[in-house]
């Protein structure tokens, strides 16, 4: 069985003021972080995640802490909860569709000092397969994502 890789790095350092409780939430679920000075290294060794499984208190909580800013997250968040069952203690939320560079474009309108975030990702794999080779490179701004 062959095994697929989409190791992905965020370039830039995300400052930890320009994220909202509810962003780094989900940030910190589609990649793997790591603290670098004071702000966020993001990153994913696999691939980052579309699928997101999380505690219903923790998102409700984050959402709360994050109502004072205007984010796109908010939203997207706010509908999902509206879809479940009232006794629901876990939120599945896809984030394929809007897909994660959302996130990123909100945290650059509001920062004063990233003008965009760049991502790269190789896709490999662990056979040698015709469709397991390439890469991607994704650049976002405030109004764009190439």
């Amino acid at each position: 069985m062959a095994d697929y890789y989409t190791q992905t790095v965020v370039h830039q350092t995300i400052p930890i003021t320009d994220v909202t409780p509810l962003e780094r939430l989900l940030l910190s679920h589609i990649f793997e972080t790591e603290p670098d000075a004071e702000g966020l290294y993001l990153f994913s060794e696999q691939g980052p995640s579309d699928m997101l499984w999380l505690a219903r208190d923790e998102v409700e909580v984050a959402l709360a802490a994050s109502e004072s800013m205007e984010s796109a997250a908010n939203a997207f968040v706010r509908e999902q909860l509206s879809k479940l069952q009232a006794d629901a203690t876990e939120v599945e939320l896809d984030m394929s569709e809007p897909g994660w560079p959302f996130l990123f474009q909100d945290i650059v309108r509001r920062s004063p000092t990233l003008q965009s975030v760049s991502v790269e990702a190789p896709f490999t794999c662990s056979k040698m397969r015709t469709d397991g080779f390439g890469a991607m490179a994704t650049l976002i701004t405030a109004d764009e994502v190439f």
